[in-house]
């Protein structure tokens, strides 16, 4: 086990957002942003942003790294551009008022074509579809959840549909 595995995660976390220079065996080096470190297996992941692209990342595993050297602590901007990195290329932010709606909505069009939906939950943030079937915030195909595949399959194509018409 090498000085890297040996650390804790409270260390590991003080190298999160920050530029680093990593040497691993073999005298390979690695320069990149610190996304992560896996607890586990103290696995680095390195987030490098070449010119006009979106970025990519590298996985420095635990057991090869020789040495971490910081080079530059990450400023916000990059915090967020190091957040936004893993999020899907249609991930859409939507206020508690916009999501009110949505779900409004969606309910209004299921009712509509004599589907049985109600608001479950604390805040009745979920949508339950005939009580087989959920559907979570931002109200999409992708957020349902079902035990039943035949009715999630159904739901979900009709859900793309209605998003088709209702953007």
């Amino acid at each position: 086990m090498n000085d890297w595995q040996r650390k804790s995660p409270l260390d590991w976390e003080t190298y999160v957002n920050k530029l680093v220079k990593v040497v691993a065996v073999e005298k390979h080096e690695y320069e990149g942003w610190v996304l992560t470190v896996d607890p586990v297996s103290a696995t680095i992941v390195l987030a490098t942003f070449p010119e006009n692209e979106k970025g990519s990342l590298s996985f420095i595993m635990g057991h090869a790294v020789q040495e971490v050297e910081i080079l530059r602590e990450g400023d916000s901007d990059m915090q967020e551009r190091l957040a936004r990195i893993l999020e899907p290329q249609e991930s859409h932010a939507y206020s508690p008022e916009e999501l009110e709606e949505r779900k409004k909505a969606l309910k209004s069009w299921l009712e509509t074509n004599h589907i049985p939906v109600s608001e479950q939950g604390e805040q009745g943030r979920t949508l339950s579809v005939a009580g087989v079937l959920s559907i979570e915030p931002p109200y999409g195909p992708e957020q349902c959840s079902s035990a039943n595949e035949i009715i999630l399959a159904r739901v979900q194509g009709l859900l793309h549909g209605y998003l088709q018409q209702h953007p």
